[in-house]
C-alpha cells in the first residue's frame, strides 16, 4: 500500500470495529480519504459507530453490502481477526484491491522505530518486558499493538526519539506488505489458529513476515531452541541474535550452564550475553527472575535480546529482569487459601502453552481446563499430565477430550462440569471442585489449552471470573 496520506479523497474501506478499526479509520479521515467501515454486528454491539459518524465517517452495521466493495475503493483495511474468506475479502480480491492490516498503516506513519515481538505463547510477557527495560535503560517506549492500544493509536505520536514495542498475532502479521521493524523477535512457534490459516504453512509464513522487510541493519531475534525458529533464521537478512536455554552460543544470549531435560533451575544458572567478539557478560541468575518457570527465562532472553539491540546496559536489563511481577492472565498468582497457591493463565489458549505452564511447577497440581473445540490433539500434554498434575477438572466444548487424555496419563481424580445457567457459574463450580481436590502446598492451576470463546467473551473474561471464583472461596 501506499503511505496513507497519499488516500486523500480516495475511498478506504474499514472492515470490523473494535478498537483497531476505530483508530485506522479516524488516521485515514483526518488524512482526507473518504471512509467506510462496515461491521457485520448489529449496530447495538458497535458503541464506537457513534463517534465515528459523528466525525462524518459513513458506518454500515448488521451486514456486508453487496455495493460495499467495488473497483472504486482503494484500500481495504481488515480486522485480524476476520477471516479471508468473507464475502467482501473475497470481493476485494476479485476486484483487485489491496487487502492490508491495521499494522501495515501505522507503520507507514509512525517516525519512530517499532520493536515488533512475535510468537505462539509468550508475546505479551516478552513485549512488555521490552518495555520495561528500555524504561530502565532511560529510554523512551511506547507499548501497543496486539496489547493495549492499536498501533495506529500511537503511530502519529511516537516521535524519532522513542521506540514503540509491538506484540504482533499472525492474523495481523497475515495482511502486510512492506512492514519493516527495526527490532524482530520471534519466540516460538507450534501449532495454533489453524481454523484461520487453513495448514500449518500459511501460519508460518504469516509468523515469517516480520523478518520479510528487514535488511543488514536491522536486528532479529530468535529462539535457538525452536526448529521453526531456527530455520526461519536461513531467510533472514538481517543481523541475528539467538538466544538459548539449552546450549552454550557462539554469540547470543544463553543459560550457563544449559539447561537439560526436565532439570528445575537452580542458583548456578546464569543468564549470560557473548557478543559477537566473545565477550562475555553475566546479566542475572536466573532464579532471581520476577516470573516463575522456565519458559518466562526463556521470554526474558528474548527481551533481554531485544533491549540489547537498542542500547540499554546489562545492569537496567538485569534490574527490569528481577523487578518484573508478570501480565495478568500470565500465570498469574491469585491467592493463597488454606495453604493451596492458585493461579490464573487464562492466556493459555493451545496446548503448548499449558505445557509450558506446568512445567513451572514442581509441587502437585490440580489443573482446570477446556474450552473451544478446534480439532486439535491434545496428546502431547500427557506425559507433562503424568508428571506432576494430581487431578483435572474439565469443563467447555472439549471437557471430554481433556478428561480422556488425563485417564490416559493415568490421573485418578477427573472431574467434568457440564454447562450450567452461565459461564460464572460453570466456572465457579470447576473452582471449588478443584479446591476439595487439593490440599495444602498443592497448586491449582486455571491453564485451558483452548480458547475461550465457546463460554466466554474473550480469555480475559475467563481469566478474571476463575480470580473472582477464588476470592470467593
Amino acid at each position: 500500500m501506499d503511505h496513507p496520506a497519499q488516500y486523500r479523497g480516495k475511498q478506504v474501506v474499514v472492515l470490523g470495529l473494535a478498537k483497531s478499526g476505530l483508530a485506522v479509520a479516524k488516521l485515514f479521515h483526518r488524512l482526507g480519504a473518504v471512509v467506510t467501515v462496515n461491521d457485520i454486528k448489529e449496530r447495538s454491539l458497535c458503541p464506537e459507530a457513534d463517534e465515528l459518524e459523528a466525525l462524518g465517517i459513513s458506518v454500515v452495521c448488521g451486514s456486508h453490502p453487496d455495493t460495499l466493495i467495488h473497483p472504486g475503493v482503494s484500500l481495504v483495511v481488515k480486522n485480524p481477526g476476520i477471516p479471508y474468506t468473507i464475502a467482501p475479502v473475497r470481493q476485494a480480491v476479485n476486484c483487485g484491491v489491496e487487502i492490508v492490516t491495521e499494522v501495515e498503516v501505522a507503520a507507514r506513519v509512525c517516525r519512530a522505530p517499532i520493536i515488533g515481538v512475535t510468537g505462539s505463547n509468550g508475546k505479551t510477557t516478552t513485549t512488555v518486558w521490552i518495555g520495561r527495560m528500555l524504561s530502565e535503560g532511560g529510554l523512551a517506549p511506547i507499548v501497543a499493538g496486539n496489547i493495549g492500544r492499536p498501533l495506529c493509536d500511537v503511530a502519529e505520536e511516537a516521535g524519532e526519539g522513542d521506540w514503540v514495542v509491538a506484540e504482533l498475532s499472525s492474523f495481523q502479521l497475515k495482511g502486510v506488505d512492506r512492514f519493516r521493524p527495526r527490532i524482530a523477535c520471534l519466540l516460538n512457534v507450534c501449532e495454533a489458529h489453524l481454523d484461520y490459516h487453513g495448514t500449518m504453512e500459511d501460519y508460518v509464513e504469516s509468523k515469517a513476515k516480520l523478518f520479510a522487510n528487514q535488511t543488514e541493519e536491522d536486528v532479529a531475534v530468535l529462539n535457538w531452541d525452536d526448529p521453526t525458529c531456527r530455520r526461519l533464521a536461513e531467510r533472514v537478512r538481517a543481523r541475528v541474535i539467538p538466544y538459548s536455554s539449552k546450549e552454550r552460543l557462539p554469540s547470543g544470549i544463553y543459560v550457563d550452564p544449559p539447561i537439560s531435560g526436565g532439570e528445575p533451575l537452580n542458583d548456578g544458572h546464569r543468564i549470560v550475553f557473548r557478543d559477537e567478539a566473545g565477550r562475555e557478560t553475566a546479566i542475572i541468575p536466573a532464579k532471581r527472575l520476577g516470573v516463575p518457570g522456565k519458559h518466562n527465562v526463556e521470554n526474558g532472553m528474548a527481551a533481554a535480546a531485544a533491549a540489547l539491540a537498542t542500547g540499554v546496559g546489562a545492569d537496567a536489563i538485569a534490574r527490569a529482569l528481577e523487578n518484573f511481577r508478570g501480565v495478568e492472565h500470565r500465570l498469574e498468582f491469585v491467592r493463597e487459601w488454606n495453604g493451596i497457591a492458585f493461579y490464573n493463565n487464562s492466556k493459555a489458549t493451545n496446548p503448548q502453552a499449558t505445557i509450558t505452564a506446568l512445567q513451572s511447577f514442581e509441587q502437585p497440581v490440580v489443573l482446570l481446563a477446556g474450552g473451544l473445540d478446534r480439532q486439535i490433539g491434545f496428546d502431547d500434554m500427557i506425559p507433562h499430565l503424568a508428571r506432576n498434575v494430581k487431578a483435572v477438572v474439565a469443563f467447555g466444548q472439549t471437557r471430554e477430550k481433556i478428561a480422556e487424555i488425563a485417564e490416559r496419563a493415568g490421573i485418578g481424580m477427573i472431574k467434568t462440569v457440564d454447562n450450567a445457567n452461565s459461564a460464572a457459574e460453570t466456572l465457579d463450580l470447576a473452582v471449588r471442585l478443584a479446591a476439595g481436590f487439593a490440599k495444602a502446598g498443592d497448586i491449582v492451576l486455571l491453564s485451558p489449552a483452548c480458547a475461550s470463546w465457546d463460554m466466554f467473551a474473550s480469555y480475559e473474561e475467563r481469566g478474571r471470573m476463575f480470580k473472582e471464583s477464588v476470592h470467593n472461596l
